[in-house]
């Protein structure tokens, strides 16, 4: 659901007239015509690069839907669609988050480390999304110094959530966050 006054993070127009990261971000993204040739995975940009909270060293955090039973589909579409390089060092593992197989494919492309991430749900109701948009409802109504706040503790080697849940008082992040 998109909120009134929010980005549509469904999309990736809002990165081509953000912030210099953006805008590499978008040109590269359209360069590979990732999410065009894998649009099937229903793909969004998710994580901090999107919110303008990301510090040397984040990554594209990609999620896409994908159906279990199909894995191998999605696997082959996602390496015939060129988008990995050939010569690419590519991770790929299984791990089991709150009970649900997910898939995350890392592997660096030009300039940028990529996270591929796969869940059997849609992308807009993946955690990865649900926080990003809490987030940035949340930098929005905190103003610039809370979202530098962020950013200072995320450069100290905090995660996103955990920086949030710092500054919020929060006690358990990961999930008071959904809830926001």
């Amino acid at each position: 659901m998109l909120l009134v006054g929010m980005i549509d993070f469904t999309k990736l127009d809002y990165l081509n007239v953000g912030n210099d990261r953006q805008r590499r971000a978008y040109a590269l993204l359209n360069k590979h015509r990732l999410f065009e040739k894998l649009k099937f995975y229903s793909p969004i940009l998710a994580g901090t690069i999107p919110i303008e909270i990301d510090v040397e060293g984040s990554d594209l955090d990609i999620i896409f839907e994908v159906d279990f039973r199909f894995e191998e589909d999605f696997l082959d579409d996602l390496m015939f669609s060129k988008f990995i390089p050939n010569d690419a060092e590519v991770k790929v593992e299984y791990p089991v988050i709150n009970g649900e197989k997910c898939i995350t494919i890392n592997f660096m492309l030009e300039d940028f480390h990529i996270e591929i991430f796969g869940q059997n749900k849609p992308t807009i109701e993946q955690n990865a999304y649900r926080h990003m948009i809490a987030e940035h409802k949340i930098l929005q109504e905190k103003g610039e110094d809370f979202k530098q706040k962020i950013i200072e503790l995320k450069k100290k080697g905090i995660k996103t959530e955990p920086a949030f849940g710092i500054l919020l008082g929060l006690e358990n992040p990961y999930e008071d966050l959904l809830k926001m």
